[in-house]
């Protein structure tokens, strides 16, 4: 059992987060790559089989890759769960009229961010040369590219806010502190 003096970093295996990647407590790095997919919605069977196919081709090229799907906004699965439980409560047909409504919108609010998926390809590079491995990157970069996905390296600011998601379901915050409380330090004054 670990004790409760543990940072939140020790318990999910992270020992520090770089530029484009976190280093886990093992030593190992994982880099990640942010994919923003097509508005698969509005595409023919056909094309939506030649995207996945094309994704299969790079993915079984190169061993390195793992692939993570997150929402990347809100889910409203609870809040329409209460508005259907306190409409079958509900008596007041003015009341019962507003939670209708109210339901209604949160179903609108839901379409509208059906696509609003964020794809990330964690690459765990094996090279332990810094030269070999950014050619490496490199290479899958340009592999995605030629097959026609939108790619990109994650930021520091991109990694914090996919841990937020992955571990906390937190898709509100802006940005995120290196350290909690961390914006409220006014340095210069008492020292």
């Amino acid at each position: 059992m670990k004790s409760s003096k543990d940072s939140t970093r020790d318990l999910i295996g992270l020992k520090e987060v770089r530029e484009h990647s976190f280093i886990t407590t093992a030593g190992a790095e994982v880099v990640f790559f942010l994919m923003k997919p097509s508005n698969l919605s509005v595409m023919s069977e056909d094309g939506l089989r030649a995207r996945i196919y094309s994704l299969v081709t790079v993915l079984k090229g190169v061993s390195e890759i793992d692939m993570m799907c997150l929402n990347s906004k809100e889910s409203y699965d609870d809040n329409k769960r209460f508005l259907r439980k306190r409409l079958k409560e509900e008596r007041n047909p003015v009341v019962r009229k507003l939670l209708e409504a109210d339901l209604q919108h949160l179903d609108l609010m839901q379409v509208q961010m059906a696509t609003a998926r964020e794809f990330l390809l964690l690459v765990r590079p094996k090279e332990k040369n810094e030269r070999e491995k950014e050619n490496t990157l490199i290479r899958i970069e340009k592999l995605l590219e030629e097959q026609g996905f939108k790619v990109r390296r994650a930021g520091m600011s991109d990694i914090k806010r996919i841990l937020a998601v992955y571990f906390e379901q937190n898709v509100t915050t802006e940005e995120f502190e290196d350290t909690d409380g961390e914006r409220w330090v006014i340095f210069g004054e008492n020292e």
